[in-house]
């Protein structure tokens, strides 16, 4: 920020995020400049004002019609006189080309109607009159007939071509659209990037200027949009076509079809913030009547919260405005109000006030953005940040990721976003996916992609073969890479080329499902491959809505630093997520803390539809039929299974049969010297859980070894001591 000392203060700044040289009034300003300055000193909503222009084109037409069958009396005759001497037949163009403007007012929601709107319906008039006088001669007017005198430059059939070519530009003018040919399939999937900058989000409109005696402008803030990434060309894979530079990409993906972009929705929703002057003016005042004497600065509309900046005076401690949250938040009306002090990389503290109506953040026009496309090969759309900034971060940078959060915070949808950003950036020679899914709904609809090594695991005891699976995968690999001389998964896959080895992400949807039944083999498991996988491209995604210390343990945390936070019922779980204290302020739905190593950012989070989940995922399976039930060329070979498909019992040899578990010898010998076999015997003997437990003594039922059970009586042993 931008010193203060000894100049007037100004007004604060509502930030824009595509146009940062431009001063923040002028973006204030802009939506009255979109009609041409003809309702300057009307403070009326923008909308209202297109509104109001769309009835009064309407009603001319409609005036005009009537002229035309003698029906709008002396005026009506006047002005039909007129038009119909300089317009000929064409006069009735006009109210036709008057209700197409007037359309165009009411159904712009994201552009704006300047004057070459106007331009192009009056180029479009000229043409068609001239088009009526080179095939009618005379019944053109006087306008048509300057144009028709092109006939007598380029003859009858060219004047006709060139007259039409006019009519299509100006067309295409007055409505503002492209010609797009979409071509489906492997070759063309980026069709749809809009020439102007997409999905946007809109600021709110003001309803009025700043005060005067609010705080000097600052500064306007460097924004940073993309997490820093290995910027990796991967336009080529985007598209079907593998770059021969990239090695990773295998000869085979030529034969993977890439889903279309527009199988995503991306409209954008305009967040209504309310009146930001007297926000700011009430933030101003409730902090003086305080003693706090701070300096207004710039405001960021987000598509859920509005953040307020200030710069407190010298000798204030911030820990006097932090206490004063709910205080502000009774003086706005608005709850939860949370303070950032400071923001990050700035002297000044923010407060970050909910909208009144919150806009979707939608994957689909994150995916536009050529920060996207430019990005790692295990990049993902985040979201967009409090000053509407797209947020993209990069799996391989993580290298892990925990996801937690409450019941209805958004949790499932930011895996599905992750996913699908995966989906859309890697064909199945680059990427393999596991997921792990005990609720048996959430991940069920991706069964049958040719991403998956096996179909969607909801075992848990299966869960557990994926994890020894991937660790003996993870060695296995440490392995290739000694042998090789790389160092990691990148420098393998370059001296490997025809050997390319694909990333693994390993997803799981429900952790705290996993811990109650394998809790100390799980975590184990997790924290080596948190510790050790991230070299050989193995990543986790784990997600839970029971964010406890029993689920999100502390080794668990130490080694997977990258964590997004979703909306959580208490502080207790903020702290066991993030370390501290936000996440039981936020808004839910999608609305989230995301903490890589650094201070949690606040982002929304892309939001993709169940809709749109299945249509991309039945289109990857429609359109790659063929690559379905290959597999990767791993050491460990997948087992086939006549019951699932294709590598379904990929993990049973990792997992063991029941007749396998290691501690049966050891629950045999325990119930043998004990001659009475009961789950209470085996939690305290062997020290392990009551499922665990349970599951020994079914296992010793079958084999004969123990009797069924007789209730609240142990059971009895068949086998004896020394047997």
């Amino acid at each position: 920020m931008a010193k203060t000392k000894g100049r007037k203060p100004a007004k604060p700044a509502v930030t824009e995020p595509k146009k940062r040289g431009r001063k923040p009034k002028e973006v204030i300003e802009e939506t009255d400049e979109g009609l041409g300055g003809f309702l300057p000193e009307l403070r009326l909503h923008p909308e209202t004002k297109k509104s109001i222009w769309a009835v009064i084109l309407f009603g001319v037409a409609l005036i005009l019609l009537l002229a035309g069958f003698q029906n709008a009396g002396p005026a009506g005759n006047f002005l039909y006189d007129i038009f119909r001497s300089l317009f000929g037949w064409g006069y009735y163009l006009l109210p036709l080309i008057l209700v197409v403007i007037g359309g165009v007012f009411l159904t712009s929601e994201r552009r704006k109607v300047y004057g070459v709107t106007f331009f192009g319906a009056g180029l479009f008039v000229l043409s068609g009159l001239g088009l009526i006088d080179v095939l009618s001669p005379g019944n053109g007017g006087l306008m048509g007939k300057m144009v028709g005198a092109l006939e007598s430059l380029f003859g009858y059939t060219a004047a006709i071509i060139v007259i039409i070519i006019m009519l299509t530009v100006s067309f295409l003018v007055t409505l503002n659209l492209p010609i797009k040919i979409k071509k489906r399939g492997k070759d063309w999937v980026v069709e749809e990037v809009r020439e102007e900058e997409p999905a946007e989000i809109e600021e709110p409109e003001e309803e009025g200027e700043v005060a005067d005696e609010l705080a000097e402008e600052p500064e306007e803030e460097e924004l940073v949009t993309v997490e820093p990434t290995i910027k990796e060309k991967i336009a080529a894979a985007m598209t079907g076509k593998p770059k021969k530079e990239e090695p990773i990409v295998m000869q085979d993906d030529k034969d993977y079809v890439f889903p279309p972009l527009d199988l995503l929705r991306s409209s954008v929703e305009k967040p209504t913030s309310g009146d930001l002057r007297a926000n700011a003016n009430i933030i101003k005042r409730t902090l003086e009547s305080f003693g706090i004497m701070v300096e207004m600065g710039e405001i960021n509309v987000g598509p859920k919260v509005t953040r307020f900046t200030l710069k407190p005076a010298e000798g204030v401690k911030l820990s006097r405005i932090t206490a004063l949250n709910q205080d502000l938040a009774l003086a706005l009306a608005a709850h939860p109000i949370r303070i950032e002090a400071p923001i990050p990389g700035k002297s000044l503290v923010g407060i970050e006030v909910p909208n009144k109506a919150a806009a979707v953040v939608r994957l689909g026009s994150l995916i536009n953005y050529p920060e996207f496309a430019e990005s790692g090969q295990l990049s993902f759309a985040v979201g967009r940040d409090v000053t509407g900034e797209p947020m993209f971060a990069n799996i391989a940078k993580m290298p892990h990721l925990l996801v937690a959060g409450s019941t209805g915070s958004g949790k499932s949808v930011t895996i599905h976003s992750i996913i699908l950003s995966l989906l859309y950036k890697n064909s199945p020679r680059t990427l393999k996916l596991i997921m792990i899914d005990p609720k048996r709904v959430e991940l069920s609809v991706y069964s049958g992609i040719p991403h998956l090594i096996a179909p969607v695991v909801t075992q848990s005891k299966k869960s557990m073969g994926v994890f020894r699976w991937a660790l003996n995968e993870m060695d296995k690999r440490y392995e290739l890479f000694e042998r090789a001389g790389s160092r990691d998964l990148a420098s393998y896959n370059k001296k490997n080329p025809k050997e390319a080895l694909p990333y693994v992400v390993i997803v799981v949807d429900e952790l705290a499902d996993l811990m109650s039944t394998y809790g100390k083999e799980v975590e184990g498991s997790i924290v080596r491959l948190a510790q050790m996988a991230r070299a050989t491209g193995i990543h986790l995604i784990l997600s839970t809505q029971r964010p406890s210390v029993e689920v999100v343990t502390g080794l668990i945390k130490a080694n997977i630093p990258a964590r997004i936070a979703l909306q959580v019922a208490s502080q207790i779980d903020s702290r066991t997520i993030l370390d501290m204290s936000g996440a039981e302020k936020l808004l839910g739905g999608g609305d989230m803390l995301v903490a890589a190593g650094e201070k949690p950012k606040r982002i929304q989070g892309a939001f993709v539809s169940e809709e749109e989940i299945q249509k991309v995922a039945q289109f990857i399976r429609e359109q790659n039929k063929d690559i379905i039930g290959e597999e990767v060329s791993f050491d460990a070979k997948p087992v086939a299974s006549d019951e699932g498909g294709a590598g379904d019992g990929l993990f049973d040899a990792f997992s063991g049969g029941d007749s396998e578990d290691e501690l049966l010898e050891q629950a045999i010998e325990v119930v043998v010297q004990a001659e009475k076999a009961s789950a209470s015997l085996l939690q305290r003997r062997l020290k392990v859980g009551y499922a665990r437990a349970a599951r020994l003594l079914d296992i010793m039922e079958e084999k004969g070894i123990i009797g069924p059970s007789k209730g609240a009586n142990p059971r009895e042993v068949f086998l004896k001591d020394g047997e």
